[in-house]
């Protein structure tokens, strides 16, 4: 639960999404919740079980992208658009834990038309920051 301090308002999910990030209705996902801050940034605090270790007692690389990729795309979200990741750069810093607190949080950027620059963090409850990245995302229309 986030700090009330903070001022985090809830980003409303489609009860029905079977993403693999923040789907409620996928049984094997990570069931993000994700929460916008007064100055734009995204944020989301999750604990990631250790189902979804890589070595014992830390996050695998690859949840670790998805988590960063999830963050900016929901900064794309909060401004109301639907977007798709187009490119996305990882730095993995330090090794992230599982079944600890974690702190994500993106933010936009800049836009150009369809076109959305994000960069997103990965910290630890000591505010250290475990892996960053940085990615474009471009929008797409619903095709339903």
């Amino acid at each position: 639960m986030p700090d009330a301090s903070e001022n985090l308002v809830p980003l409303a999910h489609d009860a029905q999404s079977r993403c693999f990030g923040c789907g409620p209705a996928n049984p094997s996902g990570l069931h993000l919740s994700f929460f916008l801050a007064p100055d734009g940034t995204v944020v989301s605090l999750p604990v990631i079980p250790d189902t979804f270790e890589g070595p014992a007692g830390y996050v695998h690389g690859g949840i670790i992208a998805t988590l960063l990729d999830e963050i900016m795309s929901k900064a794309v979200r909060a401004l109301g658009l639907r977007s798709m990741t187009r490119h996305m750069e990882v730095d993995y810093l330090r090794p992230v834990p599982t079944v600890k607190p974690i702190r994500l949080q993106g933010r936009l950027i800049r836009s150009e038309g369809r076109k959305h620059w994000i960069e997103a963090a990965i910290l630890d409850a000591e505010a250290n920051t475990l892996a960053r990245s940085k990615g474009l995302f471009v929008e797409v229309k619903n095709h339903k």
